[in-house]
C-alpha cells in the first residue's frame, strides 16, 4: 500500500516560501510532505481540484483529502514535524483571526522583505 503524503503547495517564487519548504524537507525523515510549487502544472491541478481560488495569496496545505490554508497550513505542517520542531503547533491556540491577520501581513510583504525568484529552486517540488 503506498504512503498518500501530505501536499504542501506554496509559493514556487518566494524565497521565503522556498527557504520554508527546504527548512521543512531538512526536517521530514519520514518523507511525509510533498512539495508543489502552485506555479506548476500540477500546482493548478491541485488548486482547481481543492477549489482554491487563484488570488489565493497561501501556503496551501493538503492533508487526508482537506485543504488547509494561511495559518491553519503552518500549524498543521508543525504538528506533522518530529520533535521539537512539532511543540510550536501550541501556536494554534492563538484564536484563527488573529493568526490569520499575521500570517497576511507577512504574505503580503513576503516579497519586498524576502525577494522573489524567476523559477523554483525547490528540486523536489512536483
Amino acid at each position: 500500500m503506498a504512503l498518500i503524503k501530505t501536499i504542501i503547495l506554496f509559493d514556487g517564487v518566494c524565497n521565503l516560501c522556498n527557504h520554508s519548504v527546504t527548512f521543512i524537507q531538512k526536517r521530514d525523515k519520514k518523507e511525509q510532505f510533498r512539495y508543489v510549487a502552485l506555479q506548476s502544472e500540477e500546482g493548478e491541478r491541485l488548486s482547481i481540484e481543492f477549489q482554491i481560488p487563484p488570488t489565493t495569496d497561501s501556503i496551501i496545505v493538503i492533508h487526508r483529502s482537506k485543504a488547509f490554508t494561511a495559518s491553519e497550513a503552518i500549524v498543521k505542517i508543525i504538528q506533522l514535524l518530529p520533535t521539537p520542531w512539532k511543540w510550536f503547533a501550541v501556536f494554534g491556540i492563538i484564536p484563527k483571526n488573529r493568526r490569520d491577520k499575521i500570517y497576511g501581513w507577512v504574505a503580503k510583504n513576503r516579497y519586498r522583505w524576502f525577494g522573489k525568484i524567476e523559477k523554483c529552486t525547490v528540486a523536489d517540488y512536483q
